[in-house]
């Protein structure tokens, strides 16, 4: 399937790059030789192959889930002046 040069300039446009005209007949070959490539591989046969959702397949080193801080709620709502309920009490922002 080769593309005519008012594709490759369509192409071109949609994707903002600029093509110079001795360009055309180049990116026409390549984006043939792309899309036979592309041919070729959807003709492979692939049943009995299961899909990957990650080619190598990692393994997540997770860490501990245990706290690393101490619970200083306490010591900081002393430090504020307004505060409710346990809760910071802010001006209203949006009316």
């Amino acid at each position: 399937m080769a593309f005519s040069p008012e594709q490759i300039h369509k192409l071109a446009s949609l994707a903002k790059l600029r093509v110079e005209e001795e360009a055309v007949e180049v990116i026409s070959s390549q984006i043939d030789n792309i899309m036979q490539l592309i041919d070729q591989m959807e003709q492979a046969d692939t049943s009995g192959i299961t899909p990957l959702s990650h080619p190598q397949d990692p393994v997540l080193r997770l860490r501990e889930d245990v706290p690393t801080q101490t619970d200083m709620r306490d010591e900081f709502m002393v430090l504020n002046e307004h505060s409710e309920a346990g809760l910071f009490m802010v001006p209203k922002v949006i009316d």
